[in-house]
């Protein structure tokens, strides 16, 4: 049995949807399982057992419908016997089409139902701590009363030998086990993923000062001016904790950086997925217009919690589609005073650092 799973998009997205293939691994061990993922996001399905080849979507794809077209070609050479399309956007569409896979499985959509042989509905509300996400994506292979009695965490795989390179970096910085290391996630995808650059220096304060922490800061390298923004916005006592120039040149090195912290803290986004792959503790700052249940994977307010303006202003989404939220979000952002985050950072790191 030869199977395609294919999940587009960013980091978070494509790091998530493994479950299917380690799902799929568990319901067919002998099958070829292919993951067909953008290009950008391959760093953090190195290693993973749970699929035989990745199968990267360049961007040459959408720059040239010539080469698209050959693309297309080729996965139906392939001769899939089953293709599970978690991504349901035109691209994937039509590659489920052209695969001419006997089966094809997708999440439901009125004006794209015909292309699949079937097609789940999403749930809206969660039946598990795990998330929407998690399980909306389980049910693209389990019956959906398996859902509860087999849910599937995101997992990254590391070798030994990035694990050594990476706490030799650590070490060649001065940075030991002698004090507590922290990532930071500074900066979101985007502006209306991002905290107030005001509001985060208090929150790296509040985490300095309450567990004396050295810290590293995650950003992507176009951020670098806006990351040592919010630097310049700490106090100077923080700022002796913050190793700003300790950053990875690759997601893979960030990976195994990570994998040496004792905490990932910040701004919701594909960092906190990763943490949470490594089985790191997180505190996940979430933007206003994310729907907190879709993505607050595994939260059982003690190892991974996570603080959302709806949970201290409900008041402002009564009425409110997600849409208008978005637009509205970096209007919302001025609503998420640090005074109402550090409150409950402040007992999660006191109980995580105790």
């Amino acid at each position: 049995m030869k199977i395609l799973v294919i999940q587009q998009k960013m980091i978070g997205d494509v790091l998530t949807s493994t479950i299917i293939c380690e799902a799929l691994r568990k319901e067919y061990p002998n099958a070829t399982i292919d993951y067909l993922v953008n290009s950008s996001t391959r760093p953090v399905l190195t290693e993973n057992p749970f699929f035989d080849k990745i199968i990267e979507f360049k961007n040459q794809y959408r720059e040239s419908k010539i080469d698209f077209y050959h693309f297309l070609v080729s996965i139906k050479k392939s001769k899939y016997d089953l293709v599970i399309d978690a991504y349901g956007k035109l691209e994937s569409n039509l590659i489920s089409l052209f695969s001419k896979a006997p089966k094809r499985v997708s999440f439901y959509k009125w004006y794209t139902q015909f292309i699949y042989t079937q097609v789940i509905h999403r749930a809206s509300e969660p039946i598990t701590n795990a998330s929407i996400a998690i399980e909306n994506r389980l049910r693209l292979v389990f019956p959906e009363n398996r859902i509860t009695s087999e849910i599937i965490k995101p997992k990254i795989f590391l070798t030994e030998d990035e694990k050594q390179i990476a706490n030799e970096y650590l070490k060649s910085n001065h940075i030991t086990q002698n004090k507590p290391l922290i990532m930071i996630s500074v900066l979101g995808s985007s502006p209306n993923k991002t905290l107030p650059f005001k509001y985060m220096a208090k929150v790296i304060d509040e985490i300095v000062s309450t567990t004396g922490a050295n810290v590293l800061f995650n950003y992507m390298p176009n951020q670098e001016k806006d990351a040592r923004t919010i630097y310049n916005l700490t106090n100077y006592k923080t700022q002796k904790h913050i190793h700003f120039d300790v950053f990875a040149k690759s997601l893979r090195g960030f990976i195994a950086i990570l994998s040496h912290c004792d905490a990932l803290i910040g701004n919701e986004g594909g960092a906190v997925n990763m943490a949470k792959a490594l089985n790191l503790p997180t505190f996940t700052i979430f933007s206003p217009w994310i729907i907190k249940k879709d993505w607050n994977m595994f939260e059982d307010g003690i190892e991974n919690d996570s603080i959302h303006l709806i949970d201290i202003k409900p008041e402002l989404y009564v009425g409110n589609s997600p849409k208008k939220m978005k637009d509205q979000s970096l209007e919302l952002y001025q609503e998420f005073s640090s005074e109402y985050i550090i409150p409950k950072l402040r007992n999660y790191l006191t109980q995580t650092f105790s």
